[in-house]
């Protein structure tokens, strides 16, 4: 396929190489001076130009709606608790955005993600991604857009299980099936309410409620949900709660409800960042995304 012309859009307030690096999506690859991927069953490329994105493959509404152009980032940050921890990670987190992902995407990668490094993850879904998705090629790379649920129901457990999915094969299979049939429907998911939302997520094969809330975030948007994996809990408790010996991760879930507030999504993704990626947290390295 041909590329596209290249297009521009303002991006005050936004750091492409922090999103696209911050554990929210995998897929995305160095090309050139930019970074190719997918946007849905789209290729993309883009760069950073101070505050212009320059970009091809798709429109510009979909680039603004993609990277979450439109969230008020400064109001946003104005909005977080005002604690060492929380300053930092705002200080060092500058122009990071809670992406719009796909729901089924997101859905089954971070299905996918349980108890996997970043890396690993990285890994899958390149995989599924150049086995079982659509090739095409923009600004001299290939990228693969992720496979629809359909192709995914297709597949055999032992199939999925090559793509080093290990026993997540068979939640990944089931999930894309009942989709596939028409039993669920990811979009119509979208008008419920919180607690409905999260309740039907965690009725799905491999999700619990740290991965039905890193879906509710990166996918539907509710820029409150917290989720809290393994590394995000060692966050909090090394950082809010440093007398405490045994803090139970429910009380942890009560607490960031409340402390973090609204924009809680925002407040969680920026410690997870500043803590993966500084060496100010003293804390043990790989780290995991959901598990």
């Amino acid at each position: 396929m041909k590329d596209s012309a290249k297009q521009s859009v303002d991006c005050a307030d936004f750091d492409l190489a922090r999103t696209l690096g911050s554990g929210q999506v995998f897929h995305w690859e160095k090309c050139g001076g930019g970074y190719a991927g997918t946007i849905g069953s789209k290729g993309v490329y883009v760069e950073q130009h101070g505050s212009r994105l320059v970009f091809r493959g798709v429109t510009a509404e979909t680039i603004r709606n993609y990277f979450a152009l439109d969230h008020p980032l400064a109001e946003i940050c104005r909005s977080f608790p005002n604690d060492s921890a929380m300053r930092a990670a705002r200080d060092f987190c500058e122009g990071l955005r809670i992406m719009r992902q796909p729901r089924w995407e997101c859905l089954a990668t971070f299905i996918t993600s349980s108890m996997k490094q970043v890396a690993h993850i990285r890994q899958i879904s390149r995989t599924l991604r150049t086995r079982y998705g659509k090739k095409e090629r923009i600004t001299d790379c290939d990228v693969h857009s992720f496979p629809p649920a359909n192709r995914i129901a297709e597949l055999t457990e032992q199939e999925l299980r090559a793509c080093a999915l290990g026993y997540r094969a068979k939640n990944l299979l089931a999930t894309a099936r009942l989709i596939a049939s028409g039993e669920i429907d990811l979009e119509q998911w979208g008008a419920r309410s919180d607690e409905s939302l999260r309740a039907h997520l965690c009725e799905l094969p491999g999700v619990g409620a740290k991965v039905a809330n890193c879906v509710m975030l990166f996918a539907y948007e509710r820029l409150h949900a917290f989720p809290i994996d393994v590394w995000i809990e060692r966050v909090l408790k090394a950082k809010y709660f440093p007398r405490r010996r045994v803090v139970r991760t429910e009380e942890l879930r009560t607490f960031s409800a409340k402390y973090f507030g609204s924009y809680g999504g925002y407040a969680q993704q920026y410690l997870f960042h500043h803590a993966r990626t500084s060496k100010a947290s003293g804390a043990p390295r790989p780290i995991t995304r959901a598990s």
